[in-house]
């Protein structure tokens, strides 16, 4: 009786790779989106994997630094409250810290700031999407990115609202007569000028970082490229939020 030979069901799973076969590679990252996540993203140790933790690390550490310079504004922001000067009437120490008033429109910035958080959020989640890369990389179109754009220009427009609302807050403390100068500036008006100034030069800075985005994620042709750029656009944003509601906190409670 001759011998046959049939393929076995693994010899017809690998025929021909992105023309109806599986792709003979493990699974693509989700970053914690969509299903699944980037700890089955195994590609060696200079894979994809292994460079956007490298990028997440040094970002981490830049941020950390970042954290140290706030945390320094903010001793100095109490060990003001605590100082006096000297009265050029009475030759006497008193105090000279009175709080101020905080402008409502701080809490309306506030909220916009988480919102546009969640926008970032959901942008990371999208450009990490495992069915939506798996289609990218079989040369399926690019519906991970254009799910990812909608959400990073909805955050990039609700940073340009939050930075305009700080500088209308700024004019309403002006108003109220604590311009920032030297004849009508409080400590208190002081230091609330250079703690909302700090944080929103390093939020121009993460609205800066948007536009690159926006601008280079349609010209990177690896998909890994497209999700490290989002991914370390967004955990910097999401610590400018975060240290903004400790700050606001702060300027609320602890005068």
């Amino acid at each position: 009786m001759p011998v046959t030979f049939t393929r076995t069901p693994t010899e017809i799973e690998r025929r021909e790779p992105g023309i109806g076969g599986k792709p003979p590679v493990d699974q693509r990252p989700t970053g914690g989106g969509g299903g699944g996540g980037d700890e089955n993203w195994k590609n060696g140790p200079h894979g994809p994997r292994e460079r956007l933790n490298r990028v997440r690390t040094a970002l981490f550490l830049f941020l950390a630094a970042d954290l140290l310079f706030f945390v320094l504004l903010v001793a100095l922001f109490f060990a003001r409250q605590s100082g006096m000067r000297m009265d050029p009437h009475t030759h006497l120490q008193v105090h000279d810290w009175h709080p101020i008033q905080l402008p409502p429109v701080l809490y309306l910035n506030t909220f916009v700031l988480i919102l546009s958080s969640l926008t970032m959020e959901l942008a990371r989640r999208r450009i990490f999407h495992e069915i939506d890369v798996m289609e990218e990389w079989l040369g399926l179109g690019r519906p991970a990115l254009d799910r990812t754009l909608p959400w990073v220009g909805a955050t990039f427009t609700l940073g340009l609202l939050f930075l305009g609302g700080q500088w209308l807050a700024w004019r309403q403390l002006t108003q109220q007569g604590f311009a920032f100068n030297r004849w009508s500036a409080t400590p208190a008006s002081y230091f609330f000028y250079l703690i909302t100034g700090a944080h929103a030069a390093h939020l121009a800075l993460g609205i800066l970082g948007l536009l690159s985005c926006l601008t280079l994620i349609r010209l990177f042709k690896a998909v890994e490229l497209r999700q490290i750029a989002i991914d370390s656009a967004a955990w910097y944003w999401h610590f400018m939020g975060g240290t903004w509601v400790l700050l606001l906190a702060i300027l609320a409670f602890g005068q």
